[in-house]
């Protein structure tokens, strides 16, 4: 007898209450500030990256919960002084997402190169059968950006720009909006 495949589901309007039960009103740890990867002690250029997703219909999405993973400023993962994994959930009335991080190191693509300092982004949110893929470059990091393995796949400038994230003059924030479909699309990957 064979097996039917079983119909997908989305990750629905509360997956924040699973992940983040906090911002839903709900009782956890006091200390659980997923979305504040610099700690005290934590070596590399404190930054803060903030942004809002837009659906197909260009309305924001305020209930999506994002997930990061990156290098310390030495370009290594997991590492004693910084874990560089967090978790923060979009602001039910403005939309806006905040991580608190430092800038990450250059790291080894699987072929050797160099890859540019880069924060890879999961996206999970009402709508979306898995989550999406995406990654976030610095602005001001243009050389290495140019030279960078896997933007070089991504080929075209208008997608490459909706890969980096802009940093204010001013202070150290970049600002990184994420389209989920339509004009100016994020790309997104399947690795």
């Amino acid at each position: 007898m064979a097996l039917k495949e079983t119909p997908s589901q989305t990750a629905g309007p509360f997956v924040h209450i699973g992940t983040l039960p906090e911002i839903a009103g709900l009782k956890a740890k006091a200390s659980e500030r997923r979305n504040i990867l610099a700690r005290d002690g934590t070596l590399g250029e404190r930054i803060r990256i903030e942004g809002v997703i837009y659906d197909g219909a260009c309305a924001l999405v305020k209930d999506a919960v994002l997930e990061i993973w990156q290098a310390n400023a030495n370009g290594q993962y997991g590492s004693n002084d910084f874990v560089g994994w967090g978790r923060a959930a979009t602001d039910f009335k403005t939309g806006l997402y905040v991580f608190e991080t430092i800038k990450p190191g250059a790291t080894p693509y699987r072929d050797g190169r160099g890859q540019a300092p880069h924060i890879s982004l999961s996206i999970f949110a009402r709508g979306i059968n898995t989550h999406l893929q995406t990654r976030l470059y610095f602005s001001d990091e243009a050389t290495a950006n140019a030279a960078d393995p896997v933007l070089q796949l991504v080929g075209q400038p208008d997608l490459i720009a909706t890969l980096i994230a802009q940093r204010d003059a001013s202070r150290p924030v970049y600002r990184f909006d994420i389209r989920l479909q339509g004009e100016r699309e994020t790309v997104f990957f399947d690795f």
